[in-house]
């Protein structure tokens, strides 16, 4: 089965747009033209790739594998074109980390990337460990020393863990409210250690961290944060000393493989040297605003 890279693009279109008359703008075909390539598409595959619905298209099982292969191929022929055309590098390093710390790493960009390094870098958020051993990520940056033995990794610190409020005495806060995490969110240590501590008191779940942020510092309850957080947010007050049992490690994790690479290395001693500096903001040893 030979499929061409030309009905590869075509479905990816399709697939991240959600249907025929989204990517009718992007690949400047008729959605007639582009449902008869997509068809004929399934059956060389002999599977259907989509669901066909009144809202759009959904992808199948087989429609979600193919887009991840396809996905690859995208990245491979990008990467010809580039250096075909001598234009961006081509040696991408991958940072994997939790939404706070991305968060950081972000607002400190300039400390770990430039454009004279000739890489380029790439963020992935999110709450689940990324598998580094298969390469879905260089670097990790995460709470706990890693055990997997094709893995490397360096302690970069600690990340202390304290409850905050808003600044204003008021509605939740005012009555010794709390604010929650529901969905993925809630099944991380701070998460669970306020459901234990004051689950009776959680009036407001937001379900992720960036929205308990918001509602804490709008009134709406306290919550847990990292110093590193809390600390940093002017509209956020620590109310209580930091919670000696959430304190967790925190290190920077590469593939001992990659680990020597020069681009990884690169970033990697970037981080480490960026989370070090600030040990006192993540141990929360700042002095409390």
């Amino acid at each position: 089965m030979d499929i061409g890279w030309d009905d590869l693009r075509l479905f990816l279109d399709v697939a991240r747009l959600g249907g025929l008359s989204a990517a009718t703008a992007t690949t400047r075909l008729s959605a007639a033209t582009l449902g008869r390539r997509v068809t004929a598409l399934e059956k060389q595959i002999g599977e259907a790739l989509f669901v066909r619905q009144q809202t759009g298209y959904r992808l199948t099982p087989v429609g979600e594998e193919l887009l991840r292969r396809a996905e690859d191929v995208e990245a491979a022929m990008q990467s010809l074109t580039r250096w075909r055309e001598g234009n961006l590098p081509d040696r991408i390093v991958r940072v994997s980390a939790g939404p706070w710390t991305s968060a950081f790493v972000s607002t400190h960009i300039g400390e770990i990337w430039t454009v004279d390094d000739g890489i380029r870098v790439e963020l992935v958020t999110t709450t689940d460990r990324v598998d580094i051993g298969r390469r879905a990520a260089d670097i990790g940056i995460r709470s706990e020393r890693p055990t997997e033995q094709w893995l490397a990794g360096r302690q970069s610190g600690k990340v202390a863990y304290a409850i905050y409020s808003g600044r204003h005495l008021i509605n939740g806060i005012a009555a010794g409210l709390f604010v929650g995490v529901t969905g993925e969110g809630a099944n991380i240590a701070s998460a669970r250690w306020l459901q234990a501590h004051h689950g009776d008191r959680i009036a407001v779940r937001g379900n992720n961290t960036h929205s308990v942020r918001e509602l804490v510092a709008a009134g709406a309850g306290l919550s847990i944060f990292p110093c590193f957080v809390g600390d940093s947010d002017p509209r956020l007050v620590r109310v209580a000393h930091p919670i000696p049992e959430l304190e967790t490690d925190q290190w920077i994790v590469t593939h001992h493989e990659e680990r020597h690479s020069p681009p990884v290395r690169k970033i990697a001693d970037r981080i480490a040297a960026l989370m070090r500096a600030h040990q006192p903001l993540f141990r929360g040893k700042m002095p409390i605003r």
